[in-house]
């Protein structure tokens, strides 16, 4: 004798977001990869331009940790589009600031990933892209704002762009 499976009362949300998100940031991390980027350097680049931010803040838009953090500012360096700088704030600080060069591919890749969340997008009929639009947005925002604290850190899949 088979054991049936309970049904679902609810729809699988967390495989919904977790696929398709999975989906989302490969495809942006092959296209990415094709200039030299991982997405996290492209985050990096592109909040760096924004406004003077240490490290530590563009760590938390980008829900790194310093030792990823360290890693992936020491490629931009090594790469030459970023450098770190002292603040003009605080002297004591440290800011990432964008090389000219820096500039020019955190241009292209905010092409590129506006280009692979557009795709994503455009496969939908025009009416259903800006109600799932608008739906994350609320999510992200509201009820699913904050993580639960739990027994063990849940790791996060994605950072901020």
């Amino acid at each position: 004798m088979t054991a049936m499976s309970p049904r679902r009362s609810e729809p699988d949300l967390s495989y919904l977001l977790d696929h398709t998100s999975h989906v989302l940031r490969t495809r942006m991390a092959a296209e990415l990869a094709e200039i030299g980027l991982t997405a996290r350097m492209h985050c990096v680049l592109v909040h760096a331009l924004e406004e003077e931010r240490t490290q530590a803040q563009l760590a938390e838009i980008g829900d790194m940790d310093k030792t990823t953090m360290v890693v992936t500012v020491d490629a931009l360096e090594k790469a030459g589009l970023a450098e770190r700088q002292s603040s003009s704030t605080d002297r004591r600080a440290r800011i990432i600031a964008v090389t000219e060069a820096g500039a020019r591919v955190a241009e292209e890749s905010r092409r590129i990933v506006d280009g692979v969340h557009a795709q994503a997008l455009g496969s939908l009929p025009d009416e259903e892209r800006e109600v799932l639009v608008r739906a994350l947005g609320r999510l992200a925002e509201g009820h699913l704002r904050t993580p639960a604290e739990g027994p063990a850190a849940t790791r996060r899949a994605r950072q901020k762009s």
